[in-house]
């Protein structure tokens, strides 16, 4: 239980700041995604095979997952990918998921919405699709989240066919940015150009899997991987140009050779902070709870390839140290986000992936 775990009969872990433990929630999940909190304390996983699952607040995954998706394409990396509860979800029950649907020219991501009602999602609607498809098995993305004007933005990825990136009439390697309904807000910075896709707010980005709202500023966050080196977090801004592939932190896989132009070049956004070598990371939250004070205020990011938890500390929009936490703990870490208990959660990526529940213990 928690209280035993906290009362110090779980593993104890000395972390530069924070002494902690953890309890396995459940270790009974299927390549799972994301992870989203409903007001009652239970909490929704996405799996990638297309499956939502219900875990109870006290820890029980529910065998019948939640019913009525529409069709989820199992296709590489895609499958059913990020989820997010509207801003007024008490009100509306209006879940969003990204997801990899099949359809003219092959597999893209998609964006649905439904209203769920008890075990059931209902009515639901597509209100984004990638454009165009294409038969590529990686890169999806996906990440969703809602700013404070309750704008929707969307990361996508370049599908692994790079110079999509840089092609303002083709979603892929673009953040897109939509109402929760699915319109283009007016604010858009390529609304009325001749075409562009007019969801785009930025892009020449690689494969954002992770993002978030800054709690102090309200800016989106996100970060993306790189290829071999070069995984980057950046704040975009409206209609700027992030780079890739032209420019690159980053070499081709195996041969190490150079990818486009170098690392900078005029016209075109450098990253806050980069990763050489790279982390692979997926998953970001700032921690703004109580129940770990020495954090308050950092980032903190998955790592599937060296399958930590990264925690960064930060002086305004600068990242001024970072520390690994939790290497080989539990596995590649695909999802990290703060409970409404304070407490920050992790989702792993495996065959019997896990939902891990982050627990502080008084430091000595």
């Amino acid at each position: 239980t928690v209280c035993d775990a906290m009362a110090g009969s779980g593993p104890v872990i000395q972390t530069e700041k924070q002494k902690l433990s953890y309890q396995v929630v459940t270790d009974q999940l299927s390549h799972p995604w994301s992870l989203a909190f409903l007001p009652n304390g239970d909490m929704l996983v996405s799996e990638r095979r297309g499956q939502l699952r219900l875990v109870k607040e006290n820890g029980g995954l529910l065998a019948q997952p939640i019913s009525g998706l529409p069709a989820i394409r199992q296709h590489g990396q895609g499958g059913l990918l990020d989820l997010a509860l509207h801003p007024e979800f008490k009100n509306n029950r209006l879940l969003y998921f990204s997801y990899a649907e099949s359809g003219p020219g092959g597999v893209g991501t998609a964006v649905a919405r439904g209203r769920l009602r008890g075990h059931k999602l209902e009515g639901v609607e597509v209100i984004f699709r990638l454009s165009p498809k294409s038969a590529a098995r990686q890169h999806f993305g996906s990440r969703l989240v809602f700013d404070r004007q309750g704008l929707l933005y969307i990361t996508l990825g370049d599908r692994g066919e790079r110079p999509r990136a840089q092609q303002l009439d083709d979603h892929a390697g673009s953040l897109i940015r939509i109402d929760d309904n699915g319109r283009v807000p007016a604010t858009n910075p390529f609304v009325g150009r001749t075409g562009v896709q007019p969801e785009i707010y930025s892009y020449g980005h690689r494969n954002m899997q992770g993002a978030a709202v800054h709690p102090g500023s309200g800016r989106i966050w996100i970060h993306e991987h790189g290829p071999q080196g070069g995984d980057e977090i950046n704040i975009p801004e409206a209609g700027k140009n992030y780079g890739w592939p032209v420019i690159t932190y980053g070499v081709n896989y195996g041969t190490a050779t150079k990818i486009g132009e170098g690392s900078h070049k005029q016209g075109m956004q450098q990253p806050i902070h980069y990763w050489v070598p790279s982390i692979a990371p997926s998953g970001m939250v700032f921690y703004d709870g109580d129940r770990f004070p020495a954090w308050k205020g950092n980032l903190f990011v998955g790592s599937l390839k060296f399958r930590q938890l990264v925690r960064m500390e930060l002086e305004g929009d600068r990242i001024v140290h970072e520390e690994r936490l939790l290497t080989d703990e539990f596995g590649r870490i695909r999802d990290v986000r703060q409970g409404p208990d304070g407490l920050i959660y992790l989702l792993t990526d495996e065959d019997e992936g896990k939902l891990i529940r982050l627990l502080p213990l008084d430091n000595d």
